[in-house]
């Protein structure tokens, strides 16, 4: 079952027209949020994500996109497809009606969601090998743009093609500067002796939910301290740790760059003190 504009129907019989300019401009955004027995984590950072990268994309916001009203939906179509007991993955994608050519005839958006369950409740962490390389064919441009989850992706399907060919698990993106920006799938973290480095949004990094959250735990900890700076690709392998980190996994720890092999003691304890930030928030 899919919610498609408020209406709970059949996955065959949500239709999307072929003009839609979500297909047609890639003039969408949407949200991959994580349900843990009906409850949707991080929920408020997840609302106020969507609502900055509409009024980036300046969609029209209706007037009752309220957290509230949001929630309800998303509740029913977890309800729906059997998931309100269950870890679910959901996916809520806004749309631009369509109309016109890259000037849109319209502001108002339309919206569906679709979910999929999920196999464990809690992030627990992947030590199995991790090998990642980075991806030099594409960049990603920095600024506000590159910070918002749009359906403008080009750049990690190709990552991800790359990737696949090449038997790595997950590349690094570049951005024009030839910085490290993130990764296919998540934010990067750099660990070197008890100081953790993440790049910054202005340097065109997604703005991660768990970026985020781990930014609020590292601040109240005493155990490592945290930057915001740009990332070098040369310092990759001089880092003691790399990890990734998205709302589907939490933490993923690299094991290896190139001929360097990493540890994953930071991730271990940081996924620990996230699994308690999700449940309490």
């Amino acid at each position: 079952m899919i919610n498609l504009n408020g209406k709970i129907v059949k996955e065959e019989e949500a239709k999307i027209s072929v003009l839609n300019r979500g297909f047609a401009y890639g003039d969408s955004v949407f949200e991959t949020i994580r349900a843990v027995n009906g409850k949707l984590m991080f929920w408020e950072d997840h609302y106020f994500r969507l609502m900055a990268s509409m009024r980036i994309m300046r969609m029209e916001i209706p007037s009752t996109f309220s957290p509230e009203f949001l929630e309800k939906d998303i509740k029913e179509i977890l309800e729906a497809n059997g998931l309100s007991d269950s870890p679910a993955r959901i996916r809520f994608a806004v749309y631009r009606l369509h109309g016109g050519y890259y000037t849109p005839a319209t502001r108002e958006i339309g919206y569906v969601i679709t979910t999929e369950p999920m196999d464990n409740a809690f992030y627990l962490l992947n030590e199995e090998p991790y090998e990642i390389e980075l991806f030099k064919d594409h960049y990603v441009n920095s600024g506000l743009l590159s910070t918002i989850k749009s359906n403008n992706r080009a750049v990690n399907v190709l990552g991800s093609i790359f990737s696949m060919e090449n038997g790595y698990a997950n590349c690094l993106l570049l951005n024009e500067k030839k910085s490290v920006v993130e990764a296919l799938n998540g934010n990067i973290f750099l660990v070197k002796g008890n100081e953790i480095k993440t790049p910054p949004l202005a340097d065109g990094a997604l703005n991660g939910i768990i970026r985020k959250q781990l930014i609020n735990i590292l601040e109240k900890t005493s155990e490592y301290s945290l930057k915001e700076d740009s990332i070098s690709p040369f310092e990759l392998q001089k880092a003691d740790e790399l990890f990734i980190t998205n709302v589907a996994v939490g933490i993923q720890p690299v094991s290896k760059y190139r001929k360097k092999q990493f540890e994953n003691k930071a991730a271990k304890t940081l996924l620990s003190k996230l699994n308690i930030q999700a449940r309490l928030g």
